[in-house]
């Protein structure tokens, strides 16, 4: 199975347009927070759905030194994932999803009902857990939401999109999940895996 995005190279910067935060005047906001575009092909036989999710694998372990004025987050800082994105159930006809159908800008306390490919489920990403003490954004976020690496981060941060093609068409999964759930959900289940990845920093001192 191959996958491809018409919105981002493969290991290429992404455009913030697919991003959830942006250089600023006034330093970094939000960006558009638009999906991207994805597509496959060369689907196993058997395919009854697809799984995709998009996973930051860069992201600090030391939280309080995110966006710290005068410090510089560490290359060699130990380094944990974020789920930016967990969407099961896509019908195995769907072949592309177009950039920003399923999300197109930043909603406060997450998205009611993100759209996606009809049939789609759309879990929890990890702005949940991330948010959940502040008032003014905490709330369920669901569906696609974009990168968003602490400024004073000198590790650039990889986006990995990565599409399952599963025996099944319905995962065994409750109305609230997320990615751990999903891929605890799909074990035994995959006939193929695809993946692409984008990098994405906030430093100006960083490439990527």
């Amino acid at each position: 199975m191959q996958i491809r995005s018409d919105s981002f190279q493969h290991r290429q910067r992404l455009p913030a347009e697919f991003a959830g935060g942006q250089a600023t005047a006034d330093g970094v906001g939000f960006a558009p927070n638009r999906n991207p575009h994805l597509a496959w092909s060369e689907v196993p036989e058997g395919t009854r759905s697809f799984a995709l999710l998009c996973i930051d694998p860069d992201v600090p372990t030391v939280p309080e030194m995110v966006g710290q004025p005068d410090v510089q987050i560490p290359v060699e800082q130990p380094r944990t994932e974020f789920t930016h994105w967990a969407m099961v159930d896509i019908p195995a006809g769907v072949r592309e999803i177009a950039a920003g159908s399923c999300s197109d800008g930043v909603v406060a306390h997450g998205k009611r009902e993100p759209s996606g490919p009809a049939g789609a489920r759309q879990g929890l990403n990890d702005y949940t857990g991330w948010f959940a003490g502040n008032p003014d954004l905490a709330g369920d976020w669901l569906g696609y939401d974009g990168p968003f690496p602490p400024p004073n981060d000198l590790r650039p941060h990889r986006y990995f999109f990565r599409l399952f093609a599963l025996d099944v068409a319905r995962l065994d999964l409750p109305e609230r999940f997320t990615a751990a759930d999903a891929l605890r959900a799909m074990h035994g289940h995959v006939l193929a895996e695809a993946a692409i990845y984008g990098t994405y920093s906030l430093n100006p001192a960083v490439q990527g």
